[in-house]
């Protein structure tokens, strides 16, 4: 967050000695602070769901072998996983040194994460602008001008989205991004003439090589993120920098020398070969599928981008949503559909740019009023339509807002489960959430590098071919010699194998746990 503000007063007796100083928070430290408390505590009473699973998987596998941590969800070696990258590698010493969890250490890193996202945020407005409130406003449309349908992905950090997310590794690249674009803009605008832009940092070469390990570190936390983030960058470095001489283009290529340099150095993964790597493009493609009902209400934001980009053409959020936009297109186009990920990034020149423009001194002109109107009306659509339901407990739901997720934890199944020991389970919650307790599956639920995407798929084929209603106990003995499985988790649609012996069972789902071989 920015600064806060000195305001000096005329003061007597011992007040004088200390010359009169007192602090006040700026507007956006005061809205910040109220809004970390509010989305953190949103957060901790929402049941982790969807990739939260995995994310503990990968914190399990680092607490128990911190240098060579095994496949994040099979039984497997894990060499080569991107999921360990610095971030995770930090969340499992962590848990090595508190004996926490998995899902513990996830649940605590959703507020660090928030407080580097909101720290971010308010520098990178702050280079923007130096209008106060345009900080709060940019927060106030980050969160709440997306659609009138929730998105929900990682790196999508809308306020329901949050709820869910702000535990992910990609919420705290965005976090990343915003301070090395803060770093950026303050470089390649002359801080020394532009006053208000310093958000601290080195100065000289050694604060572009510091700009370039941290866009390395983006890439290696979130490498999706790291697109935008690199757009990004380009943008701010186009549309600000002026003279390109021969110092200023040597500064700027050592950054990005810097950013390649930190991330090739890292040794739990070739973060460049993941370039080529199209096995989670499909499940991309439905990114593409809801635009409109998803995004729609962050158009509102199209006039103040049009309005600056009437100013100057080579304006930074100008560029920076084109070329977002484009790379979005290209993924479409391509098939690549895992370039939509940064659907989230590519809202904020939008988001941004109205903020700055909602931010201006009033008396308002007739057009920047019914702006106003428009976005509070916008805003507060989004806030009943999806968001709202994130942040309003049921009980004092008062029409019955759309909630987050409710996914059943599987602590019950997990206590009788041995670390590393090997499952088979039929059930969509229990096959994303159940390696984050620590044990194994025959068939991991997601593509990871370390483990060839053919392996992966023969796996499920055999879990499928075990579970099938038609297999024979002789069938079924060689899967289970094949992935050393010891335990079923089963809905209560399947039936328990003759052989299995059923140990317990969840009272909410049904679901039953039994051991096998």
């Amino acid at each position: 967050m920015s600064a806060g503000a000195v305001v000096r007063r005329t003061v007597r007796g011992a007040t004088a000695l200390r010359g009169g100083r007192t602090w006040r928070p700026t507007p956006y430290q005061a809205v910040g602070f109220l809004f970390l408390l509010l989305v953190s505590l949103a957060y901790w009473a929402v049941p982790l769901c969807c990739d939260a699973g995995q994310h503990a998987a990968v914190v399990e596998r680092l607490k128990t072998g911190l240098l060579r941590p095994r496949h994040p969800m099979a039984d497997l070696p894990g060499a080569g996983s991107a999921y360990y990258s610095p971030y995770a590698v930090a969340q499992g010493l962590f848990a090595r040194l508190t004996g926490l969890g998995g899902w513990e250490v996830v649940r605590l890193t959703g507020p660090v994460n928030l407080l580097v996202l909101l720290t971010g945020l308010g520098r990178f407005v702050r280079v923007l602008t130096p209008r106060p409130w345009a900080p709060v406003l940019a927060l106030g449309a980050m969160t709440l001008l997306w659609g009138t349908e929730r998105a929900w992905w990682s790196g999508y950090l809308g306020l329901m989205s949050m709820t869910g997310n702000l535990g992910y590794p990609s919420a705290f690249a965005v976090g990343l991004t915003f301070w090395a674009w803060a770093l950026t803009g303050a470089r390649a605008r002359d801080a020394r003439r532009v006053r208000y832009v310093g958000p601290g940092g080195l100065r000289g070469l050694p604060g572009y090589v510091v700009l370039g390990a941290l866009y390395g570190l983006v890439l290696l936390v979130h490498p999706i993120t790291s697109v935008a983030a690199a757009l990004g960058a380009v943008a701010l470095v186009a549309g600000w920098q002026r003279g390109w001489r021969g110092a200023v283009v040597a500064r700027w290529t050592l950054t990005g020398a810097a950013a390649a340099g930190s991330a090739a150095v890292w040794p739990y993964f070739d973060v460049f070969a993941l370039a080529g790597d199209d096995s989670v493009d499909g499940m991309h493609r439905v990114l593409y599928l809801n635009l409109p009902g998803e995004f729609w209400l962050a158009l509102l934001g199209l006039p103040a981008l049009w309005l600056r980009g009437r100013r100057s053409a080579r304006d930074p959020l100008v560029l920076m949503f084109a070329l977002d936009c484009s790379v979005v297109a290209y993924g479409w186009f391509s098939g690549h559909y895992t370039y939509g990920r940064i659907l989230g990034l590519t809202l904020v020149p939008l988001q941004f740019a109205l903020a700055v423009e909602l931010a201006a001194p009033r008396p308002w002109g007739r057009w920047r009023r019914a702006l106003g109107r428009v976005t509070a009306a916008g805003a507060l659509l989004g806030f009943l339509t999806v968001h709202a339901g994130a942040v309003v407990p049921r009980p004092l739901d008062p029409v019955g807002f759309e909630q987050p997720p409710d996914w059943p934890a599987y602590d019950w199944a997990a206590r009788h489960i041995g670390p590393g020991e090997v499952v088979i389970t039929d059930g969509y919650y229990a096959v994303h959430a159940i390696a984050g307790y620590g044990p194994n599956l025959a068939a991991p639920a997601w593509p990871d590098p370390s483990l060839d995407e053919r392996e992966r798929r023969r796996r499920v084929a055999d879990v499928e071919a075990y579970l099938a209603p038609g297999s024979t106990r002789a069938e079924r003995a060689t899967v289970v010699r094949r992935y050393h499985v010891r335990w079923l988790l089963l809905t209560r649609w399947q039936p328990v194998p003759e052989e299995a012996v059923v140990v317990t069972w969840s009272e909410r789902t049904g679901e039953v746990l039994a051991r096998v071989g």
